[in-house]
């Protein structure tokens, strides 16, 4: 297996308000199901974020590393919300410095695609902002574009835009597996054409009809993506998130079965 193997919070995030666990409680689902590591996103972290040493000890407990700090609000393309967008990144940078993990900033969103050129150029501006405080306090900021939530990074094009727009102040590139794929691209050619920037990489599956499948039940084929990053020399954490109809049934259960999946591609 590529780097090692971490498991993604946004398996109880989707949950929303039927999610009534704690922070624990998902560190003690990823550590039972075998995972090396976690990405805690700032939805799902709770105060943690701002005790570093408690979320060191909280991990040490349990035999867990963090892989990765996720931030995200609502798409960084509203700039009524800049100020307090780039506040709370920040904070991020602050705790992800204390913990030394990259932070990944989700993909730039926005209610519909009428004015794009306004919308992602806000989210570029953010972006740009926030690589350059990382830069200045050592920590990697990786964008993370996805495939939902009005998402204006889908397509070959606009992930290629994003990145070469970003390239002079270090923005570093953290791919998604399956939005990469429901977005219409070819992944590997994703990979190959940015592997460069490549800091940090997320799995998950998806089918035909662009639906969430635990892994190996869609239509992404997995040895040959992690043969491809293998090769190419990359050795940074692979991070399985998991959003299927089976994770909303049962999280625990869900990643265990991701977990039990990737160990049958070691072989």
């Amino acid at each position: 297996m590529v780097g090692r193997i971490g498991c993604q919070t946004y398996t109880w995030e989707m949950l929303g308000s039927s999610w009534q666990g704690s922070p624990d409680d998902i560190l003690d689902a990823v550590s039972g199901a075998g995972y090396d590591g976690i990405e805690f996103s700032n939805a799902m972290i709770g105060d943690y974020w701002r005790a570093p040493d408690r979320m060191a000890a909280a991990l040490a407990q349990r035999g867990l590393s963090l892989a990765a700090f996720a931030y995200a609000t609502t798409g960084f393309t509203d700039p009524d919300r800049y100020e307090a967008d780039l506040a709370g990144a920040e904070q991020a940078l602050a705790f992800c410095r204390a913990m030394s993990v990259p932070l990944c900033l989700g993909g730039a969103a926005a209610p519909s695609r009428v004015d794009y050129a306004r919308h992602i150029g806000q989210a570029i501006r953010f972006y740009r902002a926030v690589a350059e405080r990382g830069a200045a306090a050592g920590v990697t900021v990786c964008v993370h574009p996805h495939s939902h939530h009005g998402s204006l990074l889908e397509s070959a094009a606009e992930y290629d835009a994003l990145l070469e727009a970003t390239a002079d102040v270090g923005l570093m590139f953290n791919p998604d597996a399956g939005h990469v794929v429901r977005g219409g691209q070819d992944l590997i050619a994703c990979l190959r054409r940015h592997r460069s920037r490549i800091a940090h990489v997320h799995i998950k599956d998806v089918d035909a009809a662009g639906d969430w499948q635990p892994l190996g039940g869609g239509r992404i084929p997995w040895r040959e993506v992690l043969d491809f990053l293998r090769q190419s020399g990359y050795a940074g954490w692979i991070v399985a998130e998991e959003e299927s109809e089976a994770a909303r049934a049962d999280p625990a259960s869900a990643i265990r079965r991701n977990r039990a999946y990737l160990r049958t591609l070691e072989a």
